[in-house]
């Protein structure tokens, strides 16, 4: 947090405006404990490493002894797929662990006999919530089996009280962080889920390709030698068992051992509905590989029992285990070593220290065109924040209409020599259009690898543009044109996004807060001021201040119903229907406005007034129609409003 104080929840609230905190709030305090390099930092990693182990194991003593869950923690330790999760620095890891620490408390609470425990709903709740907190993917791997306890409690008299507590612990737990970025986080996982999806070509979702996507790419996952005694098991007990096949298929997780049913419906739960989701990727899938890794762990046991039922000896079953782990661990390592690369790592850390030497601590937006696993503009942001840094990495271009105004406006561009590591077509453009313009020159180049280098670009010394060109000026002409309605709100909308890309640190909100607030002490009515302050709270997610912002426009412009609409819209955003849906009736010129019709309505049902259904299913689409049909016409951008003379804005 800046300068290392408390500022609020809210302040804490917005560095995760896409993807819930828990897993940052326990990496950041190990990080701060350990440091902020590759390797410090790679000991949260080990923490939730830890955590996935002790779970696998305590579950595992559950279903069968203590040395049955030394073996389910000792495959799992060395499962391929698990194994690149410690030390990739990704959200899987936490995932993983947190989804099996949750599973497993479910499941002990859901028991017939042993569970239904008030301490057990308490624990359950508190590991499904931190799931969820860790990352909102959690809910591929825990909607089913959770709705699955919440309906066989419902019929357990004893277990209903428990159920409800359980549920409001869990929605009190998230609701801060979900009803402070809901419209964030809806916006990050459309892009994420369904964007993604459609821009990688993954299968259809009820396809077969889609159903079958992760058992196809399960072989490497596993590696060659884990699976094998589990299915030399399986076969040979179906074999023996035929007979009994009918009357189990009938009833085919009732007729296990108390526990197994949970465990596998578990897995299945989890897998079918991952299969389900549109966007397709093999670590998507790890959350369900230990509780796989668990059913295929008694495959191992059965053959070592097989074994000293056999021979008669305890130490027979222990070697051949012991050989299976090692033969295993052999196979694993070998994968992992396989996966080193003997090239060169990027030199991202030699690119940030250059520009650190110019730059200093001022804050400072890079332009990354490169998108590589090594080499994107996270990667670059995580070493220009190291040491209390200031450095932030954006992607800027991608769309072509941007280009201008990228050029004119960047100071310093990171590139790759030869492939950008990225097949998107405008960034490489871009990337081109870079070195051919005569305003940058190339400042340093580190080798990357397969032959490419690192190049930090910045502008020329008195070349026209960048950070001289502030959006000061065209954001409060931008917010002054919404009092028109959607035409000018589809004006911010169209620039706002790439300036917060060319500004990552947003330093034109604080100029423009002070110029604003300037203006208001000469006069509390200045419209320029009035509707920049509201645009600025609607965009820092400060709904009371952007709702009082709006009632202030809406006193001063009594005849024009858009700073009311802007003003409902907050309010719903804010989870507040029924005050919305007042603002609105007393609303002028509504009825000529198809947008606030249909905001009128939607208001009312949000509200419980079940009466708007009748006609929300006409106005809502004509007010969606209408602001498409706005954001579809071209907008170039504005031309800079003329600063007024008797307050220059004031400059950093």
């Amino acid at each position: 947090m800046a300068g290392g104080h408390w500022q609020g929840w809210e302040v804490l609230l917005d560095f995760s405006p896409k993807i819930p905190p828990l897993a940052s709030l326990v990496n950041g305090t190990v990080i701060a404990l350990a440091g902020d390099s590759p390797d410090g930092a790679s000991w949260a990693l080990a923490l939730w490493q830890a955590l996935l182990l002790v779970v696998v194991a305590c579950w595992g003593r559950q279903l069968l002894n203590p040395g049955f869950g030394l073996l389910c923690a000792a495959l799992v330790a060395l499962t391929p797929a698990l194994t690149s999760l410690r030390v990739d620095f990704t959200l899987d890891m936490p995932l993983v662990a947190s989804c099996a620490l949750a599973l497993w408390l479910l499941g002990r609470w859901q028991a017939p006999q042993r569970g239904g425990h008030w301490d057990q709903a308490l624990v359950a709740a508190l590991a499904v919530a931190m799931a969820v907190l860790v990352k909102q993917s959690a809910l591929l791997m825990l909607a089913l089996p959770c709705a699955w306890v919440a309906i066989t409690a419902l019929g357990r008299r004893g277990r209903r009280l428990q159920m409800l507590v359980a549920l409001a612990l869990v929605l009190g737990l998230v609701f801060p962080w979900l009803h402070h970025n809901w419209i964030t986080t809806i916006g990050g996982t459309n892009r994420a889920v369904f964007e993604s999806a459609a821009n990688e070509k993954d299968p259809p979702v009820l396809s077969l390709a889609s159903l079958l996507w992760y058992g196809q790419r399960l072989p490497p996952q596993l590696g060659p030698v884990l699976p094998l005694p589990a299915v030399g098991v399986t076969l040979v007990t179906a074999w023996r068992s035929r007979r009994k096949l009918g009357p189990w298929l009938r009833h085919p997780l009732g007729s296990l051992p108390e526990g197994w049913g949970w465990l596998i419906g578990s897995l299945l739960a989890g897998w079918l509905t991952t299969s389900l989701s549109p966007n397709k990727d093999s670590r998507y899938i790890t959350p369900a590989l230990p509780l796989l890794m668990m059913v295929i762990a008694r495959g191992w046991w059965a053959i070592g029992t097989w074994l000293q039922g056999r021979q008669g000896h305890s130490w027979t079953a222990a070697t051949a285990l012991t050989g299976g782990l090692i033969s295993a661990g052999l196979t694993t390592t070998w994968a992992a070593a396989a996966q080193i690369r003997r090239e060169d790592p990027p030199s991202i850390e030699s690119a940030i220290f250059r520009l650190r030497q110019e730059m200093g601590t001022v804050p400072t937006t890079l332009v990354v065109l490169p998108g590589h696993a090594d080499l994107n503009e996270q990667n670059v942001s995580t070493f220009g924040r190291r040491n209390g840094g200031q450095i932030v990495g954006r992607r800027a271009g991608l769309q072509r209409r941007d280009h201008a105004l990228v050029l004119q406006r960047a100071e310093w561009f990171l590139l790759a020599s030869g492939d950008q590591g990225t097949q998107r077509e405008p960034l490489q453009e871009l990337s081109r259009r870079v070195r051919r313009d005569g305003r940058f020159e190339k400042v340093g180049q580190w080798p990357w690898d397969q032959g490419r280098n690192i190049e930090l670009w910045k502008r020329r010394s008195g070349a026209p543009g960048g950070h001289r060109e502030t959006f000061d000026q065209d954001f409060i002409h931008l917010a002054r044109g919404m009092e028109i309605g959607p035409a000018g709100l589809a004006k911010v909308m169209s620039r706002i996004g790439i300036e917060h890309q060319l500004d990552g640190h947003f330093l034109y909100q604080d100029r423009v807060k002070g110029w604003a607030e300037q203006r208001l002490q000469q006069n509390s009515n200045d419209a320029d001021a009035l509707w920049s302050l509201a645009l600025l709270a609607t965009l820092q997610n400060r709904p009371r201040l952007a709702q009082a912002r709006f009632g202030q426009l809406q006193s001063q412009q009594p005849g024009n119903p858009w700073p009311s609409g802007y003003r409902a819209v907050v309010l719903l955003a804010d989870w507040q229907p029924g005050s919305a849906r007042r603002l609105l009736e007393l609303t002028p010129a509504r009825n000529n406005q198809p947008v606030l019709l249909g905001l009128e309505d939607l208001s009312r049902v949000l509200s419980g007034d079940l009466g708007g259904m009748r006609s929300i299913g006409k106005t809502l689409p004509a007010a969606i129609d209408q602001v498409k049909a706005n954001l579809a016409q071209p907008v170039r951008p504005p031309a800079p409003a003329q600063p007024k003379p008797a307050r220059p804005m004031p400059r950093p």
